[in-house]
């Protein structure tokens, strides 16, 4: 089951069949324990959706959800963030990170600072190497319990964070800083290990870097992420956490304005990004 989100409610496929409700609050319509078993049965009190889903202006599946974000989840971010820090002195803080229990999570941006499907994420002006990193990105129940999954495009300048580590909140959070979308996919079951994420960057209409990961290279499990953040966090209408990057452009790659960003995750679909 998927949702989607437009100007005027909810569009919810599920099982090849699309349906609209009308959503006054998104918090509410969201934060429920077993959303897909509530969804299935609110299905037959909403209307047929008999147009085309490709033609809808779809708009960031989110109410005032704070985003957060896992650092550090994959081999692949671990030998990156090592080598960025190297001429810091902080190369090492990532290696224990990696090996630690407890995980590195960090305040991602607020609905202010996210766009969803088709918008604009932004590259800082002080900061001259930066990437995208391709996340899937849980959706949250209040209660803490794992109710969906979407696509993040979690921004991030390397050069501030290479600098020092714990420039990290400036290399992470600022205006047009996140992507999320282009749905929330809610399934009865967790998503499969199996589900591959993939990232394509475009240049002028040309391919300038492409990769793909499968999630079952995170080291970390989803619950355990969640149980940390739930461990003095209060999340009144639930919450999102991406989950970690395990693709990152090589270090003489860097985002350029104009760029589209498109991350592709099985089941859910792809988010389209530009480059401002």
């Amino acid at each position: 089951m998927k949702i989607y989100k437009i100007s005027t409610g909810a569009i919810i496929e599920h099982e090849s069949k699309f349906y609209f409700k009308s959503v006054d609050n998104w918090d509410v319509f969201l934060n429920r324990k077993n959303l897909f078993q509530a969804l299935k049965n609110d299905l037959v009190h909403f209307e047929d959706f008999n147009g085309d889903i490709e033609n809808e202006n779809l708009e960031k599946p989110m109410g005032s959800h704070e985003i957060w974000a896992s650092g550090v989840t994959y081999m692949r971010s671990r030998t990156a963030r090592m080598e960025e820090s190297k001429k810091a002195g902080g190369d090492t803080f990532y290696d224990r990170v990696y090996d630690a229990d407890r995980p590195e999570l960090f305040f991602k941006a607020t609905p202010q600072r996210t766009v969803g499907q088709g918008g604009t994420v932004r590259i800082r002006k002080d900061s001259g190497w930066d990437v995208p990193e391709p996340e899937l990105t849980l959706f949250i129940s209040s209660q803490g319990s794992i109710e969906g999954y979407t696509i993040g495009n979690d921004m991030s300048s390397r050069s501030i964070e290479g600098e020092n580590p714990l420039y990290l909140p400036q290399a992470k959070t600022y205006e047009g800083c996140a992507g999320l979308g282009p749905c929330i996919y809610v399934p009865e079951e967790p998503i499969a290990p199996e589900t591959t994420i993939e990232l394509e960057i475009l240049r002028n209409g040309n391919q300038v870097f492409n990769d793909k990961i499968p999630i079952s290279q995170m080291k970390r499990k989803h619950t355990d992420l969640v149980e940390y953040l739930f461990r003095e966090c209060n999340f009144p209408n639930g919450c999102f956490l991406m989950t970690g990057t395990g693709i990152i452009p090589p270090d003489e790659f860097t985002l350029k304005s104009g760029d589209e960003v498109r991350i592709s995750i099985d089941e859910i679909g792809t988010l389209v990004n530009f480059v401002g």
